[in-house]
Order: C-alpha cells, then structure tokens, then sequence
C-alpha cells in the first residue's frame, strides 16, 4: 500500500513496524504499489465537449448524474445510430468515461467452383454474396487480376472479417491489386497478402508466381469507429475498439489457431495502419482491445495464443504508439474442475501476459460465471451463495472453502503483487478489474444466447468491495443487456442508490501520536465508521474526531476513491480477532459489505 511510504519519523516507523496487518495465506497482505517510471497513458479524462447536443437522434445531456464505482463497460456494436448515443448517455449518467467494444474475428474460409464464399456450413454465405466486380465474383476477380500479373500466380487461402466499420486509403498496401468494392450500403475491401504475415514493398505480383491469401473485408459506407469517437469526444468519454480477433484451434477453441497468424498479423497491420493515420492523435482513441479471451493460468505461457498477442501487441505499438492494448482474461477458481487455480497460479499467468506486450490487463472478477466466490478468510466454512449452487464444480451444500482455492480477493491481491514485480523489472502495466454485472443464471436471462441473468446492486457493491484495493481502475462486462436488463434494471438501482458508501480497505494507521484505522472507499464525505469486534462495538463520525481527503494524491486510485481516518485504540482488540469495519452516511445508507479485518499485536 502506498501508505507505506508516506509515513516518515522514526517513531512513525517503528510502530508500524511493530503492528502490522497479519493474516494466513488466504487472506489480507499489505501489497505496496509505485508508479511505474514510464506509465502506460492513462491521463484524466477528458471533458465533455459540451453540457448538451442535438443531433437526428435528439437531445443528450453530457452531465454526470449518480457517478458510481464502475469507470468502463462493454458495448456491443449496434446497427441503429441512435442507440450509440442513448448508450452512452446513460454509460456517462452513472459516471462512465471508457467504452470497450466488442469485436469481429478473421474467419478462413472456402469457395465453391464458381467463386462463392462458403458459409461454415457449406452453403453460400449471403454476406459476401454481393461482392461482384466487372461480371465474377470478387473472389473470381482478385484471381483473374492475380492472373493478369502473371499467369501462375493463384490465391492458396481465402479469409473473410465483417466490420460496421469503413477504411481510408492506409488500410491498402498494393493498390494496384487491392481495392474498395462498393455494393450498394456494404463497401467491400480487398487484400492480397502473402501467407507468412510480410508486406512485399516492391507489390511485384509479376516477378515470379506465388501463392496468396485473400482477405475480403465486409465493411459499411458509415464509419462507426469514427461516429463512436465523436460521440465520445462529445461525453468526455475515451474508447477501445477491438483488435481483429483471432481463429480459433478447431480442436480447442479455447486456443488461437496458429496456422493463420500470418494472415490475422496482416490484417491487423493493415487496420492498425489506418487508425493511425485518422486516429492517432485523438485522445478519444483510449487505446485498443484484444478480444481473445484466455484463462489466467501458471501454464498460460506456452499457450500458443500468447504468440498471437505478442505479434499483435508489436504492431500496435509500431503503428500507435502510446496507446495501450487492454486484454480481459477469465479466472476460475473451482477445486472440483482440473483446470481450476490458485491465486498464485494466475499470478504467473498475470505475468506472462505482461510479457506479451499488454498495457492494460482487466481481469474478469468471475462471480458472474460462478467461477470464483466473493468471500472474506473468515467466511470459508460459509455455504455459498445459493445463486453458485447450480454451477458446475461448486454444488448445492458447498462451502466457501470447499468450492474455491480462494476469493476474488485473494487473487486480485497477488496479481497486484505480480504487476509491482513486473513494474520492478521494468514493465509497464495497470491492472484493472472486471466486475462482471450478471449472475449464473436468470428468469428470464437476460442474454439472447445462455441462461445468465439479472444481479443487483448490492452483489456489485461487494464486488466492487473485494476488488478495489488492488486495482487502478473498476470496469464491467457489459452495459448492453446486463445494465439494463430487468425491473428495476441495474442501472436503475444505481441510478437509485448511487450515493451509498463502499468501503473496500482498512488499515490500522497512526496519525501524530494516536492510534487509528484508515478506511478507502468510495463517497465517505460526512460518513460514521463503525467498529465491532468481540468486546464491543465503536462508533466515530468522520467529521467530528477524524480526516477526510477526498482527493488522496495517490494517481493510481480508482477515480471516486476517498480515504478517512478516525482514531481508535487497537490494543483493546484481543490478537488475531477478525473485527468488522462499516461506514454510513447521514442518509442512514450503510456500506452493504463490511470490512473483515484482523491484527495480531
């Protein structure tokens, strides 16, 4: 913790040298944190163009109504313009000021005698259907062009990508081979490339016959990327558009396949390349996302995926500069499944993302999944909640300490040690977390595919509470569909309750010559902190005996992140009792998740 190099006086030290925090394994460490010497861009963001703006879609306020723990949410891509800007009006409402898109994949294909792409279930796909050039079919046509240059050549693979995006002139490196096909609304792009992943700068198609692939690109006559940047310049909003996602191992789908990383490395050069000529020097380009999802694991260094990244990752740094790649891997902490690991197990995994070149790694929190349970070390013989039981590998009369290796809190707290030790060696990297905003299964579900359901604002506040000591900033999978599923919706109920206290680290800490507890946490102006421990229980208003900063110089904070200090007299706890920690404000809401902390003296 941070706090840890603020004390200074001799005495100061050696009384925290003498009382610390001291718990198992399992539970609380102290985790020291430093800002990295050269850290990835992450500036404040940026303001609101304006205070509201009119447009076909109507009027939209750009203020901030009930600004709530969670800063970022996913978005899926939507056909209707209007619904971009509804989204993010009610994403900025509640306080959001990053979108993370959900992405397309590079998808290889085949092609029937006459020159039509094949769907994946051998029937001609209608999307690319329309493609038509000077009579033939645009992949007829890229072969004859091919021809024309010499005789021999002939195109050995073909891949199809569908964007609602539309591309400039830098998406081409051949114009002469590669070009836009416009077919009524859709804009068709084709690129000729060579297989290992190389641009040939000479574009010599007639030196000697070669074998190529050939990317058709479906895109739109609109450019949503560029409608998404100015409507979040408009919002004070930054964005992340997803990376071309990688094909899949027929055989483990779990995996990149890396038959085709040439052809994705193309691919995303080649996209890369013309964001950066449109959109490299705008601070609403947040950075970008890679979409293929991985499991945090010990092994996940010689997965091959990793491979994928690196490549990737190399060339968004070549072609933006600056600007950091974000990555949202799963953890699964189930006993009951083989694949299931340790907090320390996802550390490493933590660690070779770092390696792989990620600027931005936002952990899935897994509780939506039931993969992982929200649960204090003093709670492992606590049945878990009944909304877990039907998850594979947890069970109906489970415990905590049966079903998990540990909580979300456990492993958000190594991976942060594993980000100060890469940090350490030199790497920069943030670790972000992603509550996810669902439950395992709802009535109905609230998804169009699966059975994953409604949550409530309470389960996200604990969420919230077990995740955000460790973290330098809060997001959540996702806002379509899951915010704003239900009645009331969550985003309703934080709309509704958005003021309430989280409170999500306590420590004891000395101030001058008293001793006391230091509470972080989220909207602590005017709060009562309560102790309660076997021998009684402490109430102390904040404003009264203590200190509030609403503003802790800290910079990796989580925006909205409070510190409050009162005094208290730690020697009347008996050693090694867990003592619940828990904040109110004068609206009499109360922090729905007390701390659970002990010391030993």
């Amino acid at each position: 913790m941070r706090w840890l190099f603020l004390v200074v006086g001799a005495a100061i030290l050696a009384v925290i040298a003498a009382v610390i925090i001291v718990l198992p394994d399992s539970a609380e460490k102290t985790v020291p944190t430093a800002v990295a010497s050269t850290p990835v861009k992450t500036t404040a963001a940026p303001t609101p163009a304006v205070s509201e703006f009119t447009d076909d879609c109507g009027t939209f306020d750009t203020g901030e109504k009930a600004p709530y723990a969670v800063t970022g949410y996913w978005i899926t891509p939507k056909s209707n313009p209007c619904t971009w800007r509804k989204q993010l009006q009610e994403i900025h409402r509640v306080g959001g000021d990053t979108i993370i898109r959900i992405g397309y994949g590079l998808q290889f294909r085949t092609v029937t005698d006459t020159g039509q792409i094949k769907a994946k279930d051998g029937s001609v796909d209608s999307l690319y259907k329309g493609c038509v050039e000077n009579g033939m079919t645009c992949y007829d046509a890229a072969l004859h062009d091919l021809q024309q240059a010499h005789p021999d050549n002939r195109i050995g693979r073909m891949y199809v990508y569908r964007t609602d995006e539309s591309f400039g002139p830098d998406l081409f490196r051949c114009p002469q081979i590669e070009h836009p096909i416009v077919a009524g609304k859709r804009i068709y792009y084709r690129l000729i490339t060579q297989a290992d992943g190389s641009d040939d700068a000479t574009c010599d198609f007639s030196g000697k016959p070669g074998s190529y692939d050939m990317i058709l690109v479906a895109g739109s006559e609109t450019d949503s990327l560029t409608k998404l940047l100015d409507l979040a310049d408009q919002f004070g909003m930054r964005v992340f558009p997803a990376l071309p996602l990688a094909p899949r191992d027929a055989k483990s789908q779990i995996r990149a396949e890396k038959r085709h990383l040439g052809t994705l490395t193309t691919l995303t050069r080649r996209i890369l390349q013309d964001y950066g000529a449109r959109f490299g020097e705008r601070d609403a380009l947040g950075g970008v996302y890679q979409p293929f999802e991985v499991q945090m694991s010990a092994t996940l260094a010689t997965n091959p995926t990793l491979e994928v990244y690196a490549d990737q990752h190399m060339i968004v740094e070549q072609e933006l500069s600056g600007k950091p790649i974000l990555i949202s891997p799963y953890l699964d902490a189930r006993k009951e499944v083989a694949f299931g690991q340790t907090p320390k197990q996802v550390a490493e995994g933590f660690k070779a993302l770092v390696k792989a070149g990620v600027g931005i790694i936002a952990p899935q929190d897994s509780r939506g999944t039931g993969k992982v349970g929200l649960f204090w070390p003093d709670e492992r013989d606590d049945e878990v909640d009944e909304r877990l039981r039907s998850v594979r590998g947890v069970g109906e009369e489970a415990t905590y300490g049966d079903a998990y290796h540990g909580s979300t809190r456990d492993y958000y707290r190594e991976m942060a040690a594993a980000r100060q030790e890469m940090i350490d060696s030199g790497y920069h990297v943030q670790l972000w977390a992603n509550v996810e905003a669902f439950e395992p299964s709802g009535d109905p579900p609230c998804a169009p595919q699966g059975t994953r359901g409604k949550t409530d604002k309470k389960r996200l506040d604990q969420a919230v509470t077990m995740a955000g000591r460790y973290v330098q900033k809060i997001v959540s999978y996702m806002w379509s569909d899951f915010m704003t599923c239900g009645r009331p919706s969550l985003e309703e109920e934080i709309a509704k309750d958005w003021g309430r206290p989280i409170a999500v680290d306590a420590i004891r800490r000395p101030r001058d010559v008293q001793d006391g507890v230091e509470v972080r946490g989220y909207n602590l102006k005017n709060s009562t902190i309560t102790l309660t421990w076997s021998g009684g229980t402490k109430e102390m208003a904040v404003s009264a005996v203590g200190w509030l900063n609403e503003d802790p110089f800290e910079e990796e904070l989580p925006e909205g992140m409070a510190t409050a200090w009162v005094p208290f007299d730690w020697s009347q706890v008996p050693g090694g009792e867990w003592v619940r920690i828990g904040v109110k404000v004068p609206s009499g809401q109360s922090a729905t998740e007390p701390l659970h902390v002990r010391i030993v003296t």
